[in-house]
């Protein structure tokens, strides 16, 4: 299942530029508003699941954050994000994984994903990925996570998907989070098409 899953994401970066994909926002400004307003220091260590060659990467460096991971289950797509950045590249923490055999080694306190979550259709991948950002975020730490809404697509880059409300998604990490924020908004893709995505701003309980 993994290698499918890869050789699915590298087969699609391989095949359109980062303009064609329906995911690219040109300035990030959702998640942006998210991680600018959490009071997170700028020594502060970052993770972006799923962040490929999204842009929001290039915006926290410009805001000074100093401690900064994207991970990517596609190799592909973070050589692409690193020729983009130049020599800002070495500034960054860059990891080559799928989320379901990422070993957290450190604890983050914020930890950002629009990309990846509503992609787990199977409860076993679900519940792995509740076990490691538990273990992955530090006390009071922030997690940022936008997935298609119950208004969202059902499909998305040729593969099925999984739609969350606000309220599903404050639910479903109750046990060890606290909502703080919620927020549904509308992607438009490079096509023209409208997403609706739900974001909530979830603090790790002590």
């Amino acid at each position: 299942m993994v290698d499918l899953r890869k050789k699915h994401w590298n087969d699609l970066y391989a095949s359109k530029k980062i303009e064609e994909v329906s995911w690219y926002q040109k300035v990030p400004q959702t998640s942006l508003d998210f991680i600018l307003s959490s009071n997170i220091l700028k020594n502060d260590p970052i993770i972006d699941i799923g962040g490929g060659d999204s842009f929001l990467v290039d915006f926290l460096l410009g805001n000074n954050f100093t401690d900064i991971t994207v991970l990517d289950i596609s190799d592909i797509s973070i050589a692409r994000a690193k020729d983009r950045l130049g020599a800002r590249a070495d500034d960054v923490n860059w990891v080559v994984s799928d989320i379901c055999n990422f070993n957290v080694s450190r604890e983050y306190a914020l930890w950002h994903d629009r990309a990846v979550f509503h992609f787990l259709k199977e409860p076993d991948e679900t519940n792995h990925y509740l076990r490691i950002v538990r273990k992955g975020i530090a006390d009071n730490g922030k997690l940022i996570l936008g997935t298609f809404s119950e208004k969202g697509p059902e499909r998305c880059c040729s593969l099925d998907v999984k739609r969350y409300s606000t309220s599903d998604l404050s639910v479903l990490f109750s046990k060890n989070f606290t909502c703080e924020n919620k927020l549904n908004t509308i992607h438009r893709t490079p096509f023209g098409k409208e997403q609706a995505f739900s974001f909530v701003e979830l603090i790790k309980k002590k």
